[in-house]
């Protein structure tokens, strides 16, 4: 693991190093130890210390900062670029949306409320820079070049592209590589490039929901619905819980002119967006 020191972080963040190093010895972190027993943190890091630094400035005493943290790190968004998302503090609550949704609080509630793309502008520079020495340095293996990706993707998503396909250079079979660029590619508009890495991840791995339910998306933004239903359809065999399949399954039916198969499948979305709640 790459990621940031206990001194850059603090400095991004306003916040000390002692402070930081607090946090990462809470375990509400995943900061791993660098060569030299120094902390070392990924990008998800600093979101969660960003939204503490606000608490804390707002107030609010440890206990409850650390319970937002937890309930923080458990929306956050895998298998997507973190820069999309909003946080904001609803009351106690700590919410995650969607970078396009904009959320106004009630009079006298306490505000959280910022984008993540704003913290990742902040961070991209330091990210290409440790990008750019490691490229310099020694050869790193293909495992090496993903979880530099991973931490790249946020905040230098073209570095984080250029480390996925070397990645997939070093290791053609490394699955969730293709996953991943292909979601980037996806994000860039490029969905038909986007295609082919679903499909190159699924001729590896036929179960892999993801990346059929990343298909399907594809598809429907090259305007190829009946394609699309049969990943989503394919997504839902391998992962009968992803409810967001589900929903577009249904919109898809919908236009389809079958009523009955749509609200079946919005009925299945319902009842797995409840459970979870």
């Amino acid at each position: 693991m790459h990621g940031y020191t206990t001194r850059e972080v603090a400095d991004l963040l306003g916040l000390t190093q002692r402070q930081v190093r607090s946090f990462a010895r809470s375990g509400l972190l995943e900061a791993a130890r660098g060569p030299h027993n120094e902390y070392r943190f990924p990008f998800q890091d600093l979101v969660l210390l960003r939204a503490a630094r606000a608490l804390l400035d707002a107030g609010l005493p440890m206990r409850r900062v650390r319970h937002s943290m937890e309930s923080l790190k458990s929306q956050l968004p895998r298998g997507r670029t973190l820069s999309q998302v909003r946080i904001i503090a609803e009351g106690d609550r700590v919410v995650v949306r969607d970078g396009g949704t904009r959320w106004q609080p009630d009079s006298g509630q306490m505000v959280l409320d910022f984008e993540v793309s704003d913290l990742a502008a902040r961070v991209a520079p330091l990210a290409a820079g440790a990008a750019e020495a490691l490229r310099d340095g020694a050869p790193l293996s293909a495992d090496e070049w993903f979880e530099l990706a991973l931490e790249l993707e946020a905040v230098a998503p073209d570095e984080a592209r250029k480390a996925y396909e070397r990645t997939l250079e070093l290791d053609p079979s490394h699955v969730d590589a293709h996953v991943n660029l292909g979601r980037l590619l996806h994000e860039e508009g490029r969905a038909g490039d986007a295609e082919t890495e679903y499909r190159r991840a699924l001729a590896l791995n036929a179960a892999y929901a993801t990346a059929a339910f990343n298909l399907g998306t594809a598809l429907e933004d090259l305007g190829r619905p009946a394609e699309a239903m049969q990943a989503y359809r394919q997504a839902l065999a391998s992962d009968p819980g992803l409810a967001d399949a589900h929903f577009n399954l249904s919109r898809l039916y919908e236009q389809a002119g079958d009523r009955l198969a749509a609200l079946r499948h919005l009925r299945s979305y319902k009842q797995l967006i409840e459970a979870g709640a």
